[in-house]
């Protein structure tokens, strides 16, 4: 028999992420009840849960980077491969160790995350055609090698949710009649209107009764300088007490010529957490819960790369994703849960894509030897193949990290 729990609340929908070799970059999504820091203004205690929330998720950031890496090096080390580095970071090391042939170091610029090989280390001391070389593997192990990093990955987020499962139970989301209104831009035309976050649009006259999403967003963009008449429900002062109001909004027009009202919509669910009383309900649960939401950042992705143009300047970089992150552990120790597991398979999934610098462009070069019948692409090639993606990465990576840092809320206060 299974246990549940239930409350109210917007959508649970985990961000979409995009673009990096070791590590997701997470495209921006601000929670209706954020508010600016001020520094001067907080409380010790409020600064000190602030930082806790902010090294919470660092810490599972980081854990996630250890855990590919660790998928790399534990499947290079399983087969007798040689290995020379260990590295979390980028660039120059902030502490390093050396524990037998590899060199163990955390360096400075937090965009992933690297496992070395001596294949092309003079130094090394190993002849160029040592069979124990990852290059002078056989395809078999070199696709283990590359592939185990995104395995590990998979495994770390189904463990994760397994533990979710154990302990503060899986959220199962039921959607509700209306569409929410998680916030509303100061001064736009919902608000001129009289609208307000945590409203929900329950109906508009003339379209059929409990209006989703993309209908709303098609009437709104239909509508510039057109009154708009919408039914709403709004909490009230006692405890679940609602009442429906009334409202005329005037859409604003676009750039384009469309209409737009300055406000975030989205679906209105009712989370209800569920708790397995035995190991078998836990994995039936597990195993329902990742599917669910591999298959929601398998569509996140599609969905940037399918509206890049749209989605380009909401790509964000770890600065980002450790923002949302603590803002997620100020909310809620549950929510942690499923930003581990999302960021996991976020990792996972972009790690594939067949490009330079990214391990699924490493296993495109593997499977394009094994088709030309195991003759080797000139190693040369190789390197500037790889060499001008890291670049790329590392140059976009450090833009995003500076122009996430500017964003933050309380260096926008210092500025």
């Amino acid at each position: 028999m299974i246990r549940i729990t239930t409350h109210l609340s917007p959508t649970l929908k985990p961000p979409p992420l995009s673009l990096h070799p070791h590590l997701p970059l997470l495209r921006r999504h601000r929670h209706p009840s954020s508010r600016p820091i001020s520094v001067s203004a907080a409380a010790p205690s409020d600064l000190l849960a602030s930082v806790e929330s902010v090294a919470s998720a660092a810490s599972v950031l980081a854990a996630i980077v250890l855990v590919h890496e660790s998928g790399h090096f534990l499947a290079a080390t399983s087969r007798g491969i040689h290995v020379s580095q260990f590295s979390v970071g980028f660039g120059p090391a902030l502490a390093r160790f050396r524990l037998g042939p590899v060199e163990y170091a955390l360096r400075a610029i937090p965009l992933g995350g690297y496992v070395g090989f001596p294949d092309d280390d003079p130094d090394s001391g190993f002849p160029p055609d040592d069979p124990d070389l990852l290059r002078n593997r056989p395809v078999p192990d070199r696709l283990l090698v590359v592939s185990a990093g995104v395995a590990a990955n998979l495994l770390f987020a189904f463990l994760i949710v397994y533990a979710q499962a154990l302990t503060v139970g899986v959220p199962v989301q039921a959607q509700l009649p209306g569409v929410l209104v998680p916030e509303v831009i100061p001064g736009s035309a919902a608000a001129r209107a009289g609208l307000l976050p945590g409203d929900v649009i329950l109906s508009v006259p003339g379209l059929a009764p409990d209006p989703s999403v993309p209908v709303l967003v098609d009437l709104i963009k239909a509508s510039p300088n057109k009154d708009v008449s919408v039914i709403v429900s709004r909490t009230g002062p006692g405890p679940g007490d609602r009442r429906s109001i009334d409202l005329t909004v005037v859409p604003d027009t676009s750039v384009d010529g469309t209409g737009r009202i300055g406000v975030q919509l989205s679906p209105y669910f009712r989370v209800t957490r569920v708790h397995p009383n035995n190991l078998a309900e836990a994995t039936v649960l597990a195993l329902r819960e990742f599917t669910a939401l591999s298959a929601t950042v398998l569509d996140g992705l599609r969905q940037t790369f399918l509206n890049f143009s749209q989605t380009a300047e909401k790509v964000s970089g770890p600065v980002a994703i450790i923002a949302v992150g603590a803002e997620v552990a100020r909310s809620s120790a549950e929510g942690l849960f499923q930003f581990a597991a999302v960021i996991n398979l976020n990792l996972a999934a972009i790690n594939l894509l067949p490009l330079p610098a990214l391990d699924g462009g490493t296993l495109a070069l593997i499977l394009l030897e094994a088709a030309r019948g195991g003759q080797k692409i000139p190693r040369e090639i190789e390197q500037r193949i790889m060499s001008s993606g890291i670049l790329v990465v590392l140059m976009v990576g450090m833009f995003l990290i500076v122009r996430d840092t500017l964003n933050l809320d309380f260096i926008k206060d210092i500025l």
